[in-house]
C-alpha cells in the first residue's frame, strides 16, 4: 500500500511511500487487541483505595450500655458497621491490578491496530517535522494545512522533539507519541493517523524485531 508524503503546507511533496506489508497488511486479532487495551488500563489503576474496618477505626473500646435491661439490642462497640462512625464490611483494600502480556502478544496486538488504521484509509504521511520555536500556532497550521484539524490525530515521531512536544500539548484532539512507544490504545484512539515519513523505518522495527 503506497501513500503520498505531505509537506507542511499539507500539499503533496510528489513522493509516496510504501507502508511496510509486515505491519500494515496483516491480519488483525481482536482478541489480542483487547487484551492489550486491558492490560495498559489495569496497568494504569494505582490500586490504593481502602477503608477502615471495624477494628481499623479510633475508639469503641467501652460498651456502649449494659447487656441487659435497656429493652434494646445489645450493643459490644461503638465502632460496628452499622453504627454512624463505624467500620465498613467488605470495603476496598489496597491490591495489586497490574497485568502482564508477552513482546510477541504485544507486537501482534499493535500491528493489528496498524493494519485496521490502514484498511480504514486513517494514515497520512508527513515530511520530517520540524520547528525552529515551539509555538502553538504553527503547529495547529499545520494540522490546518492537512485539514485534519477538527479531528482526533496522533501524531508519531521518528524520534523525540521537545520543539515539537511543547507546541503540540495544548492543542485538543493532538497527541504526540514517538513511533516506538506508541500504544495499541493509542494507535486506536485517534481519527487520523499522522506518520512522519522517517518514522516507518522505526515502527517496522519495533513491531518485527
Amino acid at each position: 500500500m503506497k501513500l503520498d508524503v505531505h509537506k507542511l503546507d499539507g500539499i503533496s511533496s510528489g513522493k509516496t511511500a510504501a507502508l511496510p506489508k509486515e505491519v500494515f497488511e496483516t491480519e488483525p486479532n481482536d482478541h489480542l487487541i483487547y487484551l492489550a487495551i486491558r492490560c495498559q488500563q489495569k496497568n494504569s489503576r494505582q490500586g490504593n483505595a481502602a477503608t477502615k474496618t471495624r477494628s481499623m477505626v479510633r475508639g469503641g473500646g467501652k460498651k456502649p450500655w449494659k447487656q441487659k435491661g435497656r429493652g434494646t439490642a445489645r450493643a459490644g462497640t461503638t465502632r460496628s458497621p452499622i453504627w454512624v462512625g463505624g467500620g465498613r464490611v467488605f470495603g476496598p483494600h489496597p491490591r495489586d491490578l497490574k497485568m502482564k502480556l508477552t513482546k510477541k502478544m504485544k507486537k501482534q496486538a499493535r500491528m493489528s491496530a496498524f493494519s485496521y488504521k490502514a484498511k480504514q484509509n486513517e494514515i497520512l504521511l508527513l515530511e520530517e517535522l520540524k520547528l525552529e520555536k515551539a509555538k502553538t500556532r504553527e503547529m495547529f497550521q499545520i494540522l490546518k494545512n492537512l485539514n485534519i484539524d477538527n479531528k482526533k490525530v496522533l501524531l508519531l515521531e521518528d524520534s523525540y522533539d521537545s520543539t515539537i512536544l511543547r507546541a503540540g500539548r495544548n492543542i485538543p484532539g493532538l497527541t504526540i507519541r514517538q513511533a516506538s512507544e506508541a500504544s495499541t490504545f493509542d494507535i486506536l484512539n485517534c481519527d487520523v493517523l499522522l506518520i512522519e515519513h522517517n518514522a516507518l523505518e522505526k515502527i517496522t522495527e519495533v513491531c518485527t524485531l
